[in-house]
């Protein structure tokens, strides 16, 4: 009677074992590689800073040729005042895209 009752509780207990979360999917997977994704966002960050970098850069030093900041008392001098609120050309990119043509200086 006991094998009957054992075998019965072991048939009970199949049947609930069965009806349980199957572990293999209980947690959650990302097949996202986030270093990657990490990366690639820092390399956009650091190439749009370059970028406004460049930008003034190439911006001062156009107003440095063209003299559009020399001081109006010593005319030798330069007005780095001017030199930080100067608008050499009329739009950023034009000052990225004379930058990226022009890698040397004009002889």
């Amino acid at each position: 009677m006991n094998e009957k009752r054992a075998e019965a509780e072991g048939e009970v207990m199949k049947m609930y074992s069965e009806s349980g979360p199957d572990e293999k999917k209980l947690y959650n997977k990302s097949y996202v590689n986030h270093f990657a994704w990490s990366l690639f966002l820092v390399a956009c960050a650091v190439i749009f800073w370059l970028l406004i970098a460049l930008a003034n850069a190439e911006n001062q030093g156009q107003a440095l040729v063209t003299k559009q900041c020399q001081d109006r008392v010593f005319k030798e001098e330069i007005d780095f005042k001017c030199l930080r609120t100067v608008q050499a050309r009329e739009h950023w990119w034009q000052n990225v895209g004379y930058a990226l043509m022009h890698t040397s200086p004009d002889r």
